[in-house]
């Protein structure tokens, strides 16, 4: 079983401390071991000299006639023999002793005491030499142990420093790689696991990571996660829906709210998702609106400047004995404009239609009056044969819309010189330019090949082309008719010099009913270009339009070759 975190601290510490109690006791050891050495010295030769200084005063005295200092230097000379330690100090004490006894026999010869004073300065000189020797080994002893304690203190700086600078990483290093699994797991990383090889708690927290981990791993496998992919697809399948979606629990409390909700309402996801329907009322208009508005009329809601009309719908969802519901709203800006085209549509082609019936009509009543004569009934027929022809105009553009509406187009392919088709739609709205006294330019590319198309359906669209440019540009201005090859096709265009059309309205010039405002004087169906753009895509080809204000306009189309 390995040790615990707990106790390789305390093992660290005990560590440390025997390396602070080596260095102690290493110290004291050798200040212990010089103590010795000095406390020999006094002990010994320290008290020699000493005694051979109080016998020399002793010896001094008896020659001075004083022979109670014999017994002075007896005692001394005793304490002496007790204290003999360095080699040849044996031999001087004894030698002294002789000496000594034949001074006290009375002998008083000189040159018995100069023997006593010789032996005396013999043991002085033993012993100051030993001291002084001592005292060179006592210095180098010193001068080793400092040597010896540096050496000995550096080693425990350098193991006390290694051990500081690596201990910590024994806690570290399975914190930091706990960080990393925590963090892999919350990149959805299951399958990241923690290798520690210490059975210490820190092994042990990595096993029961590792633990967690693998349920993970397997949770993300489960049939829960599952059920959690099935929410994510239904709640990407709510934001995908173009109708604004909100559904509301049994609590009164909105369970999801899709990005076409959210934008309406102004409103943001976290803002909204969770919240209680009374809150969200108190804090926005509209929502306030959608709870207490039980009824199914549509209402307008203004957003960046411009008015859209929504319908709703409230869906009741029964689930056991829990009832939500799902509030959908639908956008009908775009049928509430159709509808009021379509109506703007049949006023303007009742308008269109009862002109020349009311003209023809005119014309009938003074045909039936016999004051009228022949040159003037001529003219009354012509005006009733113009007259007709507009209404069969009229007629023909609401077959073909019924036709389009229906996917029923009938197309009769065949190859047309594009030369013939330009000819043909010139000749017929070369009266319609007389009167205004515009002049048809046309600059046509040589040698341009057939095209396979239908003659009466394109030659209708390139009459719709110089009819609307004939009745938008100015008196007196030329219109210009450009036919050329390009990139496997052929090109058809037509440009006046009138007013332009605003360049937000450009996008919009193809649709059903659609009719560019400010030009009330002139107003038309709004199907012609409409039944203009579904001919030419009909036959393969792409109708196109570039204008500026000021500038004029140019309609055109592409046919591809082939």
């Amino acid at each position: 079983m390995g040790q615990s975190v707990k106790n390789k601290i305390r093992l660290g510490t005990i560590f440390l401390f025997l390396l602070v109690v080596a260095s102690g006791g290493f110290s004291i050891y050798y200040l212990t071991k010089l103590r010795g050495q000095s406390k020999n010295v006094l002990q010994a030769n320290y008290e020699t000299i000493q005694y051979c200084h109080s016998m020399q005063e002793a010896l001094d005295s008896i020659q001075d006639s004083k022979t109670n200092y014999i017994d002075s230097f007896e005692i001394e000379l005793r304490m002496q023999e007790a204290n003999i330690t360095e080699p040849g100090e044996s031999d001087a004490t004894k030698a002294l002793r002789i000496a000594f006894n034949r001074l006290k026999s009375g002998d008083s010869i000189k040159a018995n005491s100069n023997q006593i004073g010789f032996e005396l300065q013999q043991i002085l000189l033993m012993n100051m030499t030993a001291i002084r020797i001592k005292n060179e080994k006592a210095e180098k002893s010193v001068e080793d142990a400092m040597g010896l304690l540096i050496t000995v203190v550096a080693i425990i700086f350098l193991v006390g420093f290694t051990f500081a600078f690596n201990f910590p990483g024994i806690l570290t290093n399975p914190i930091r790689k706990l960080t990393e699994a925590i963090k892999e797991i919350g990149r959805r990383n299951y399958s990241h696991r923690i290798h520690i090889d210490s059975k210490d708690e820190f092994g042990q927290l990595a096993d029961a990571f590792n633990e967690m981990a693998e349920r993970l791993e397997y949770f993300e496998n489960s049939s829960l996660n599952k059920i959690i992919f099935e929410k994510s697809r239904a709640e990407a399948v709510i934001n995908s829906l173009r109708d604004a979606s909100i559904g509301i629990d049994k609590n009164n409390s909105v369970l999801f709210a899709n990005q076409q909700a959210l934008q309406l309402l102004g409103l943001k996801g976290e803002d909204t998702i969770g919240k209680a329907t009374e809150e969200l009322s108190r804090k926005n208009d509209l929502f306030r609106f959608l709870m207490e508005n039980e009824g199914k009329n549509p209402f307008k809601v203004v957003l960046d400047g411009k008015e859209n009309y929504y319908a709703k719908e409230t869906i009741d969802v029964s689930q056991g004995e829990t009832n939500n519901k799902v509030i959908v709203l639908k956008n009908i800006t775009s049928f509430k404009e159709l509808d009021a085209a379509k109506t703007d549509f049949i006023a303007t082609i009742s308008h269109e239609l009862k002109t020349p019936l009311a003209s023809s009509d005119f014309s009938l009543k003074l045909l039936e009056d016999e004051r009228i004569g022949p040159e003037e009934r001529r003219e009354l027929i012509q005006q009733l044969k113009n007259d007709n022809l507009r209404m069969i105009r009229i007629l023909s553009e609401l077959l073909n819309m019924s036709q389009i509406e229906a996917g029923k187009i009938q197309l009769d392919i065949q190859s047309v010189s594009p030369y013939q088709i330009i000819e043909n739609s010139t000749n017929t709205v070369s009266a319609a330019a007389r009167e205004k006294e515009i002049k048809i330019e046309k600059n046509l590319t040589e040698d341009l090949p057939a095209i396979r198309v239908d003659p009466d359906k394109i030659s209708w669209v390139l009459n719709n082309f110089l009819t609307n440019a004939i009745k938008y540009a100015p008196d007196r201005s030329n219109i210009i008719i450009i036919c050329s090859r390009m990139d496997g096709q052929i090109s058809f265009s037509v440009t006046d010099n009138g007013q332009g059309i605003d360049e937000p309205y450009l996008d919009r010039i193809f649709e059903r009913y659609f009719q560019v405002p400010g030009r009330s004087d002139k107003k038309g169906s709004g199907i012609g270009l409409a039944i203009c753009k579904e001919f030419i895509e009909a036959m393969g080809g792409k109708i196109w339009v570039r204008s500026r204000i000021g500038e004029g306009s140019t309609f055109g189309f592409n046919i591809p070759l082939g």
